[in-house]
C-alpha cells in the first residue's frame, strides 16, 4: 500500500486469520492418472504432468478428501480405466467434490472423456452407498485434448442439479459449474466487513461490479434500498438471479456484460449510485470502470481483491481523482497459501 499506492493516512490493519486454518477448502478438482495398473488420484508434481498420489489432503474438508477416494476406489473396482493424455483415450479425467458446510450436503461430479461411462448403474449405486451425505452426481463431459478441467457438456446422473449452502443467511444454490467461494467461513468475515464499510442506512443505491452469483449483492441488499449487480459471465448471472429468488430477496437486479461498459452505459443514461462495490479479478479493476467511477462520485467505494499489488495500484488512481483511502481490511481466505484477500474502504474526499 505504501510501495505501489504510496498511501499515506490509510489504516492498514492486521490480517484477520482463520481460527481452525485446516481442512477449510469446500471443493476439490482431483485428476486421476494410474500407476502399476491401478487409478490413483493426487495432484501434479510442480511444471509437470506427473501426478502425485494423495490420500489426503489437510486443506480440504475431510468430507471431500472421502468422496475422492472412494469414487476413485469404485472406478478402479470395476476396471474402468482412467484418462491418458498421451493417447487421449480412456475414461474418467477429474473427480470433483463439492461440500455444504452447514447444510452437509456433497456434490460429486465425474469427469470424463466419453459420452457413456462403463457400468454407470454400478458406479451410481456405490456412490450412494458408500457416501451417505451425497445429494448429487453429475457426469461432465470432456472430449478436448485440454487441461482445461471442465467440458461444455453436463448430465445429472442421480440427485438433484444443485446442493445448497448458507453464508451467514444467505442461501445458496451451488451447481458443478458455479463459482462458489472455496473458504465459506472466511468469506462471511470478508463480506460482513464490505457490509460495515458500505455503511448502509436502508436508504442508498449500490452498485456491484463483477458480482459473480451475487454472493456479496445479496449481503448488501439486506441493508441497501436497491442492488444492481454486473458479471461478464452469463451462467453467473442466472445463478444470481436463482439465489435472489430462493432467499426472497426483490431489491436485487442483475445485468450481463463487462463492469467497465454496463456501468459507463448506465452512468451515460443518468444512472448513478450511492455506493460502489468492486471485486475484480486478480487483474484488477479495467481503467475505462475506475474513471467512470471517479465521474460518476459515488460517496463510498468498497474495494474487495484477491492482488494487494493491483489493489494498490487502482486505489492510487481514485485517491488521484478525489478519493481517500481509509482503512484496509486483509482477510486470510486461504490459510497454508501466500494468498491474501483484502476490503478497503474508500470515500469522496468532499462527498
Amino acid at each position: 500500500m505504501t510501495r505501489i499506492g504510496k498511501l499515506q493516512d490509510a489504516t492498514i490493519h492486521p490480517i484477520i486469520g482463520m481460527d481452525e486454518p485446516l481442512h477449510y477448502r469446500n471443493k476439490a478438482q482431483v485428476p486421476i492418472g494410474e500407476k502399476d495398473g491401478k487409478l490413483i488420484a493426487g495432484f501434479f508434481k510442480p511444471r509437470s504432468h506427473e501426478i502425485v498420489e494423495t490420500r489426503e489432503s489437510i486443506i480440504q474438508h475431510a468430507k471431500i478428501n472421502e468422496a475422492v477416494q472412494v469414487v476413485k476406489d469404485i472406478f478402479s473396482g470395476l476396471a474402468i480405466p482412467a484418462y491418458n493424455e498421451q493417447t487421449h483415450k480412456g475414461v474418467l479425467r477429474h473427480i470433483m467434490a463439492r461440500y455444504g458446510k452447514q447444510t452437509n450436503e456433497l456434490m460429486v461430479v465425474l469427469v470424463t472423456r466419453t459420452s457413456s461411462i462403463p457400468f454407470v448403474e454400478k458406479v451410481v449405486k456405490e456412490i450412494v452407498a458408500r457416501l451417505p451425505h451425497v445429494k448429487s452426481i453429475v457426469q461432465n463431459i470432456n472430449t478436448k485434448k485440454t487441461n482445461v478441467i471442465l467440458g461444455d457438456s453436463t448430465q445429472v446422473l442421480w440427485g438433484s442439479e444443485v446442493i445448497y449452502d448458507f453464508i451467514g443467511d444467505v442461501k445458496f444454490a451451488i451447481s458443478a459449474k458455479s463459482f462458489y467461494q472455496v473458504n465459506p467461513d472466511q468469506t462471511k468475515v470478508l463480506y460482513e466487513k464490505a457490509l460495515e464499510y458500505a455503511e448502509l442506512t436502508g436508504e442508498e443505491t449500490v452498485i456491484d461490479a463483477y458480482c459473480g452469483i451475487g454472493t456479496i449483492s445479496l449481503f448488501l441488499a439486506q441493508k441497501a434500498k436497491k442492488v444492481f449487480g454486473v458479471e461478464i459471465v452469463p451462467e453467473a448471472i442466472e445463478d444470481a438471479r436463482r439465489n435472489a429468488e430462493l432467499n426472497n430477496i426483490t431489491n436485487a437486479e442483475f445485468a450481463v456484460g463487462p463492469a467497465e461498459t454496463v456501468i459507463t452505459d448506465w452512468y451515460k443514461e443518468g444512472n448513478t449510485a450511492d455506493v460502489l462495490v468492486v471485486d475484480p479479478p486478480r487483474k484488477g479493476c479495467d481503467e475505462t470502470l475506475l474513471h467512470t467511477i471517479i465521474e460518476m462520485k459515488p460517496k463510498k467505494v468498497v474495494y474487495v481483491s484477491c492482488n494487494p499489488g493491483t489493489l494498490a495500484r487502482d486505489l492510487r488512481i481514485l485517491e488521484d481523482g478525489g478519493y481517500q483511502t481509509v482503512e484496509v481490511q486483509p482477510v486470510d481466505m486461504f490459510p497454508m497459501t501466500t494468498h491474501v484477500e483484502c476490503v478497503s474502504q474508500i470515500v469522496l474526499k468532499n462527498g
